[in-house]
């Protein structure tokens, strides 16, 4: 495992490295995607169907750490394209410490869902909702306006500040004007898009008419897997169907929990509500080791595991939000299937049928941004005016040095960047409506990112020629 983790990290480093970078005039595909004609769930409201641009602007926020207080910590940290968006880790790290208090969901094919709600709660009620909600809390990400932390409006002015931020809201929205319903918006088509029909159950699917024929493409153990787990257990299948549909492989939306009830990291501690899951779908690495812990606690290290308690569901008198489907007969007890060794091994070959390649490698769903933190962005073609404030005076324009800055609004900081984003130098404009920096750069171009003290900001390129 840690071999493969370390050659699927480094090839990651590589690619990412090489694709760095968002070119607004040659998008990714998010809104063309194929999708195979036996698919056909799919939660995607109609006020938020995918398009290239604002899945684009979605990719920047997922991979951007400074959508955290500390800077250290983007949803991707908890949601790893190299472990099928997941964490390896049983919980995962906040931004300067502490712990979340459930294991990362994968979120390969959320969108292909019944289920409208996420979080293993479901208290969000829909994905755009989830988005920015790791984003307010106060282990995760740190905006939470509670506990001394600023709230999200503190957020969206720091992207106010930064150059690339003001450019594609424009480019998506026709407006540089940043909310969180429009971050909401793009994030949630990115992880929509992340999408994975290129296994071997989907080529064996393609060959056959229904879910239940023998698939040509595979071996006798993953046939007789896929045949326990799509069976009943009173027609000796382990129905596994009857909660995890295939063939998107997505939670029926009436699900109780699974029995799965303890809080992760407690002894006794138990939590009732967890009845959402994420596909089945990419369980697996292409190598066949486990993208990460499984259960909302991440109690289980193996998939035998997973299976042995399905196989015999522990009957605690506590839980009182058990799922009927795994209740005994009559709803007397509770599920004791009796598999044998074997066919637990049937149903591991044929869980392992269904990862794919390419959501592991696809560039349009890597990180866009440097190593260092920045992001080159080209191709351009809006005004990078974050809004509209008064006439504002920076001359000389080259500069050979000194820079003034006049604005009928009070001057808060003027922030100087690369092309590519990285901050140089910051200065307080000490609420002043006149002012006059020194660029100590060397000859190019650069932004010069003005934040007022009303919250309102403006960027432009100003040229160093010493």
């Amino acid at each position: 495992m840690k071999k493969f983790t370390l050659l699927l990290t480094l090839s990651a480093i590589v690619l990412l490295f090489v694709q760095a970078g968002i070119d607004l005039q040659q998008l990714d595909n998010y809104e063309g995607q194929q999708v195979p004609d036996y698919i056909n769930r799919d939660n995607t409201p109609p006020f938020n169907l995918i398009n290239n641009k604002s899945a684009t602007l979605g990719r920047v926020l997922f991979y951007d750490k400074q959508l955290s207080l500390s800077g250290n910590q983007a949803c991707a940290s908890c949601h790893q394209q190299q472990f099928a968006f997941s964490d390896t880790n049983q919980l995962s790290d906040g931004h300067v410490g502490g712990k979340t208090g459930r294991h990362s969901m994968r979120l390969v094919n959320t969108r292909f869902a019944q289920e409208a709600r996420f979080f293993w709660d479901e208290r969000a009620t829909t994905l755009e909702n989830q988005t920015t909600r790791p984003i307010q809390d106060h282990i995760e990400m740190g905006f939470s306006g509670t506990e001394g932390d600023p709230d999200i409006d503190s957020l969206i002015r720091r992207m106010y500040s930064l150059p690339y931020y003001p450019a594609l809201f424009r480019e998506v929205y026709g407006d540089s004007t940043i909310t969180e319903l429009r971050m909401q918006r793009s994030i949630a088509q990115f992880v929509r898009s992340i999408q994975s029909f290129d296994s071997r159950f989907d080529v064996g699917l393609a060959q056959v008419n229904d879910v239940g024929d023998v698939f040509p493409n595979f071996t006798t153990p993953e046939n007789a897997g896929k045949a326990l787990f799509l069976a009943p257990p009173n027609q000796g299948g382990a129905g596994c169907q009857g909660c995890h549909r295939a063939p998107e492989f997505d939670i029926d939306p009436v699900s109780r929990n699974n029995g799965v009830i303890r809080v992760a990291g407690t002894v006794d501690s138990i939590d009732l509500t967890n009845t959402r899951s994420p596909s089945l779908r990419d369980l697996f690495n292409p190598q066949g080791e486990l993208n990460g812990p499984l259960m909302h606690n991440g109690a289980f290290t193996n998939i035998l595991q997973v299976i042995n308690h399905y196989s015999a569901i522990p009957n605690d008198p506590r839980n009182t939000n058990l799922d009927n489907r795994l209740r005994g007969p009559g709803g007397n007890g509770t599920q004791q299937l009796n598999l044998t060794a074997t066919q637990k091994n049937f149903i591991i070959a044929f869980l392992k049928t269904l990862t794919g390649s390419s959501i592991y490698t696809d560039p349009k769903w890597s990180d866009p941004f440097e190593p260092d933190g920045s992001l080159k962005l080209t191709g351009i073609t809006a005004n990078l005016t974050a809004v509209s404030p008064a006439a504002i005076l920076m001359y000389p324009n080259p500069s050979h040095g000194a820079l003034s800055i006049e604005s009928q609004h009070a001057i808060q900081a003027i922030h100087i960047y690369t092309l590519g984003g990285k901050l140089l130098s910051t200065q307080s404009g000490y609420g002043q409506n006149s002012i006059q920096i020194q660029l100590n750069q060397a000859r190019g171009i650069y932004y010069v990112n003005i934040r007022f003290e009303d919250g309102q900001s403006h960027t432009d390129k100003v040229l160093v020629s010493p």
